[in-house]
């Protein structure tokens, strides 16, 4: 991407950089947003944590599903990145057209209430039946609120490219972050144990989690319409949604550092692949009880906040490539320990079990990095373009996930962990090839060569 002729980098720390806009109203209220974002994402926050799809969500399915249910759960994936994934590349030219994004972001947000009040609702018509037509249906809720959720990252990443700069995209990831994760640990540590182990009986208290978690997304897209966002000079009208997969390809075709990029995240998709096998690995393998899920839960989150500490600041001052290949790296910890645990004694084994959720802290902030390295390499009308072409191409790895659901009854745990171990490194490396849009915006501050330069 090339910067407009003419158009030069002011030096004042305010000043906006070259691909976010000038706007006379925006840029004064700019910490107002920012502020409101996290405190949105905050709210957001303390919702997921009861519902992470590393613990909770495998964990219903398996009460459902009965034993040996890691067919089910290899679908989880697929459903997941399929839902985030396609619904954006076809909605994409839509949310560009809206003049004011912030009400697609509200909507979305809180339309992912509806699963979460299906799922609460299933689960007390169900609960410890295992019927396989009723983890059916709750894997289609599933699918619903990843259609919903996708929709929500794609909107959520155009606010945020359209109201905050991209050397403060950090701080807005540290602050909702670290000040999301502590109160979301609170609330966990504060009702999970009871909702885990439900009076009169040993299966979790499901109903109420779902509950929480969609009070909380409700909550959280009341707190959007505070946020200042003018109308879009010149919203153009939208058109029948038939080239949006020609779009995408288009924009791989003349962009070399997009296709680099999506290789990059298609490797990085193999370790969201087994996330539902960790906390099968805890019930089944080791044998832990229903209460450590919120040992996991907590941990992760915990291990969430306190990344985002150095990885906000990271990215604001070090640029986004670099801590992408860093947190990709270290994302290859968690299945890396986690087979190791198989060869542990079994006791050892099951203590240091919580050390996986640890390190899966990471993985979260691959994905916000992930975004906000792609909203840097692209003009900001191509936002949700390039947006909704990496998550699509996200989603090609999770095609596999069934057979690794598979591999893990009829192989090994084991097997599948340090096959995804492979595959991060290997993502990590890819990185290298990818370029720097911060060179870009620091050559824009020297005087343009003379002719005979």
């Amino acid at each position: 991407m090339h910067s407009p002729p003419g158009k030069s980098l002011p030096h004042e720390p305010s000043a906006p950089t070259l691909d976010w806009p000038t706007h006379p109203e925006i840029e004064p209220r700019e910490t107002r947003n920012l502020v409101m974002l996290a405190v949105h994402q905050v709210v957001f926050r303390i919702g997921w944590i009861f519902k992470t799809e590393s613990v909770i969500m495998p964990a219903l399915l398996d009460a459902v599903a009965g034993p040996r249910a890691g067919w089910l759960r290899g679908f989880m994936p697929v459903l997941n990145r399929f839902g985030q994934s396609i619904p954006p590349v076809f909605l994409a030219d839509r949310l560009k057209a809206m003049r004011r994004k912030k009400w697609a972001l509200a909507a979305l947000a809180g339309l992912g209430s509806l699963p979460m009040a299906g799922l609460a609702v299933l689960w007390l018509g169900f609960a410890g039946t295992h019927q396989t037509w009723a983890a059916v249906l709750i894997l289609g809720l599933y699918l619903g609120f990843h259609v919903l959720y996708g929709l929500y990252q794609l909107s959520f990443g155009t606010v945020q490219g359209k109201l905050i700069r991209p050397t403060r995209r950090g701080r807005l990831l540290l602050i909702s972050t670290f000040w999301g994760s502590f109160p979301a640990a609170l609330f966990a540590v504060w009702l999970l144990p009871g909702w885990l182990r439900a009076p009169g009986g040993s299966l979790p208290a499901f109903h109420w989690i779902f509950t929480w978690v969609g009070a909380c997304f409700a909550l959280a897209a009341v707190v959007v319409a505070l946020l200042y966002e003018p109308g879009d000079r010149a919203a153009p009208p939208v058109v029948r949604q038939r080239g949006n997969l020609a779009d995408a390809m288009q924009a791989l075709r003349r962009d070399a550092n997009l296709r680099r990029l999506v290789v990059v995240a298609m490797l990085f998709g193999s370790c969201l692949i087994v996330f539902p096998h960790y906390q099968a690995l805890a019930l089944e393998k080791l044998q832990l009880r229903w209460k450590s899920l919120m040992l996991f839960v907590v941990t992760q989150n915990v291990a969430v906040g306190v990344f985002s500490l150095v990885v906000g600041p990271l990215a604001d001052r070090r640029g986004n490539r670099l801590t992408l290949r860093l947190l990709i790296l270290g994302s290859a910890f968690a299945p890396a320990f986690a087979a190791s645990l198989l060869s542990m004694p079994a006791g050892l084994a099951a203590g240091l079990c919580w050390i996986i959720f640890l390190f899966l802290g990471i993985t979260p902030l691959v994905l916000r990095i992930l975004i906000n390295y792609t909203l840097e390499i692209c003009q900001p009308a191509a936002h949700p373009r390039y947006l909704s072409t990496v998550s699509l191409c996200v989603a090609v790895p999770f095609l596999f996930s069934p057979l690794v659901g598979w591999a893990v009854d009829a192989i090994s745990f084991q097997f599948v962990f340090l096959l995804t171990v492979c595959l991060l490194v290997l993502s990590g490396l890819m990185t290298f090839r990818l370029d720097e849009p911060r060179y870009r915006l620091r050559d824009a501050e020297a005087p343009s060569p003379g002719p005979g330069d």
